[in-house]
């Protein structure tokens, strides 16, 4: 009777609702194996057939292991809506027994395949599970985990059963839908934005696209924002105080005076002005200059002056020089314009 009131109960959730069976004769993996593997294999939960199930090595307080775990790989990234459990039942066993073994368990789900890097979507406790059991569990992944462990020094509900807690499993059956972009009972209600993954029951979306916000993802990030859920600030350096585009952070129109790159985020080296468009004068050391305003940082070459190193000294006034700055600053014919350059102010100049 109990048997068949169970079938009863997965017949009813297979086809009276139009979510997709996502689990159903997919890939199932265990631990720790059950010495009988051939008999509780991981895969006999995901058969549909309600009197096989799969089985772990016992673990507790007085087991080797302290924990298990059971996966089934839906073989593609899809949308989790549900997820119903079979737990395997006694007839001739007290059910309360039963149920003490399965309290506790976590379910995730996952993109990847370690729990570690998966989203609880369900953790039982502290009342005891039903042995049928059905729990909305919404998400976005790949693997299906159901976890369970009994840990030394840790304090559990008194109807817990700490010893020789054997899994068993008889189905899972994970319910979403296998369209991606789509949500309703019936997977077929296209989600608010083109290309999103959206909540599979009332069609929020689970991610924005860069750029968008909200609970639809239709609002744009506000002004000095950007990138994957707005978390990203503008630079500073756009053009005008410009804010960046909402969607990539790129100045669109230009770099401020003194910077370039896609974001405007590096100093001109070399060059000034307005995305660094204008090179420094070729007559500036190094040609090294202000990057704001091309002012020449580190002096000039030999024969030249001024602030952008653009002004060239006479030959004539040098040449009529020669002969009287060596006696007045104690320096002969052979030293260098290094040396001379200080006292070219008193010189002819001629401007280029």
């Amino acid at each position: 009777m109990i048997v068949d009131a169970i079938i009863s109960i997965l017949f009813g959730l297979r086809y009276l609702f139009a979510y997709n069976d996502l689990s159903y004769n997919k890939i199932a993996t265990q631990s720790p194996i059950y010495r009988r593997i051939s008999e509780y294999e991981a895969n006999n939960a995901l058969d549909r057939n309600i009197t096989t199930c799969m089985r772990t090595q016992a673990i507790g307080l007085s087991s080797t292991d302290n924990s298990m775990w059971w996966k089934v790989d839906l073989g593609g990234l899809y949308n989790v809506y549900r997820i119903t459990i079979m737990f395997k039942s006694y007839e001739e066993q007290p059910e309360l027994r039963q149920r003490g073994r399965f309290a506790g368990f976590s379910l995730y789900i996952s993109t990847s395949n370690e729990r570690m890097n998966s989203t609880l979507c369900y953790k039982d406790g502290p009342q005891l599970p039903p042995l049928s059991f059905t729990t909305l569990c919404i998400g976005y992944g790949r693997y299906v985990i159901f976890y369970n462990e009994r840990m030394p020094g840790v304090s559990y509900p008194s109807d817990y059963q700490l010893r020789n807690l054997y899994t068993e499993l008889c189905e899972v059956i994970v319910q979403g839908c296998y369209k991606h972009n789509v949500y309703g009972a019936d997977c077929n209600v296209p989600c608010p934005r083109k290309n999103n993954t959206c909540h599979i029951h009332n069609g929020t979306c689970l991610e924005c696209n860069p750029g968008w916000t909200g609970p639809f993802c239709s609002n744009k990030c506000v002004d000095g924002r950007y990138g994957q859920n707005c978390l990203n600030t503008c630079t500073s350096h756009c053009k005008y105080n410009n804010v960046c585009n909402h969607f990539t952070g790129q100045c669109e129109g230009g770099c401020d005076v003194g910077w370039t790159g896609s974001f405007c985020e590096k100093a001109c080296v070399q060059s000034f002005g307005e995305n660094c468009q204008h090179p420094c004068r070729q007559h500036c050391y190094n040609k090294e200059c202000d990057r704001f305003n091309g002012t020449c940082l580190t002096g000039c070459t030999h024969g030249f002056h001024g602030q952008k190193c653009n002004k060239v000294f006479s030959h004539r006034a040098i040449n009529e020089s020669l002969t009287v700055i060596p006696t007045l600053i104690n320096i002969d014919h052979k030293s260098t314009y290094n040396e001379f350059d200080q006292y070219m102010p008193r010189m002819l100049q001629v401007t280029i």
